[in-house]
């Protein structure tokens, strides 16, 4: 089910962010055809039975260098809502399927285009990778130790959070527009402006001063001793956050610390010596004593599990935050919904799994599907996929017999 029920996205099957963005959309219900290339999509994070990213989606194979392919993925979009590519700019216009090509045939159609540097700019047509984005605004010099390089955060910034986050969110503000104009729109969605945004909040505390300092050694970036993180004596660490005075206190007081021996909690001359005081602390302890000590106080301190523990651990499982798909655990999606409640995420398909039952959906006649089939513009033949939904394929190995 799902709020998003009845929403058609046709996506061009491409890596990380977009896919990212459709997940969401899917997760929340739309009916999603994702367009494969003739001997599926190429890349480690885009293959696998239970991707997450490919989840909860139909999957037909096109060669777009085919008439015939163009001609059906032109009649997808005819009925469809939304349309998602990831290519360099230029490239659909040039495939005959940009977004005037596809207002034509189909006003209302919102065109979402998920690019590095956006669709204009010096910088529009060059390569790009999630941490080459976080650079180049700001974001990156900010993340890091004390006195050591910047640290990038895997890609969680660029890729997933300002790319396709809030990919997803520009289409979802665009069908909402287009329910009192009738008219679709484009969407650029770019993961330079998307990061940019997500460090909003830091940008004014450094317009307000209080952002200052060189990183890690603010107040949000492990500078401060009440936000940070300290091993404990099996190896195990501990994420403190008690920023505000009433949850400072109840840190102390777990650590048996008096108040009164520390310098003032906002004396920043004084913080590597209030830093160094909490680590000898927790250092005398293993991870476990402390998650007692701290159960169910406001002290904000939580154990930093690994992805393993993560999975298994109450608070998640009792919230219901991971399932599994296919023997690869991951998030549920997000967020929840009390009426049009979120189906139970569907295992991602096989490149041209529903390649007829697609075509038939468009009125494609068996003939004219076994027409398709033998122009080439399918691109993978039926036997593969039986193949591999027999699971006689590797996993993550997609090609031709």
């Amino acid at each position: 089910m799902g709020p998003l029920k009845g929403i058609k996205v046709i996506e061009i099957a491409s890596l990380a962010p977009a896919p990212m963005g459709t997940t969401i959309l899917a997760d929340l219900g739309a009916e999603v055809i994702l367009v494969d290339r003739p001997g599926g999509t190429k890349g480690g994070a885009n293959t696998g039975d239970g991707n997450p990213v490919r989840r909860n989606r139909r999957s037909i194979t096109l060669d777009l260098k085919k008439p015939e392919a163009l001609e059906i993925l032109l009649k997808l979009c005819d009925e469809a809502d939304v349309f998602v590519e990831g290519f360099r700019p230029g490239v659909t216009e040039r495939l005959g399927l940009g977004p005037d090509d596809l207002a034509a045939r189909n006003p209302g159609i919102v065109y979402a285009r998920m690019t590095g540097w956006g669709q204009t700019g010096p910088l529009a047509q060059t390569a790009g990778h999630d941490m080459n984005y976080i650079a180049m605004t700001g974001v990156l010099h900010m993340l890091g130790k004390s006195g050591d390089k910047p640290q990038f955060p895997a890609n969680l910034l660029g890729d997933f959070g300002g790319g396709g986050m809030l990919m997803a969110l520009g289409i979802l503000a665009a069908l909402v527009e287009r329910a009192s104009s009738g008219k679709g729109q484009v969407v650029d969605a770019a993961m330079v402006d998307g990061a940019a945004q997500l460090a909003s909040f830091i940008f004014g505390l450094r317009g307000a001063g209080q952002w200052s300092e060189p990183r890690g050694e603010n107040l949000l970036d492990g500078g401060a001793p009440f936000y940070d993180t300290y091993e404990c004596a099996d190896g195990g660490y501990l994420a403190v956050g008690c920023i505000e005075p009433q949850f400072y206190a109840e840190f102390l007081k777990g650590l048996d610390i008096d108040p009164e021996s520390l310098p003032h909690q906002h004396d920043r001359e004084q913080w590597p010596a209030i830093k160094a005081r909490f680590a000898e602390t927790i250092a005398k302890q293993p991870r476990a004593h402390w998650e007692q000590v701290f159960e169910g106080t406001d002290a904000c301190v939580a154990p930093i599990l690994s992805p393993d523990e993560a999975f298994v651990h109450p608070a998640n499982t009792e919230r219901g935050v991971f399932t599994e798909i296919n023997g690869v655990p991951q998030p549920v999606g997000a967020p929840r919904f009390s009426r049009t409640v979120n189906d139970a995420p569907k295992a991602p398909p096989p490149a041209g799994e529903n390649n007829d039952e697609i075509l038939a959906g468009i009125g494609y006649s068996a003939d004219q599907i076994q027409q398709a089939k033998d122009a080439g513009a399918l691109g993978w033949p039926t036997a593969n996929v039986e193949r591999r939904q027999a699971g006689r394929l590797t996993r993550g190995l997609i090609g031709p017999p």
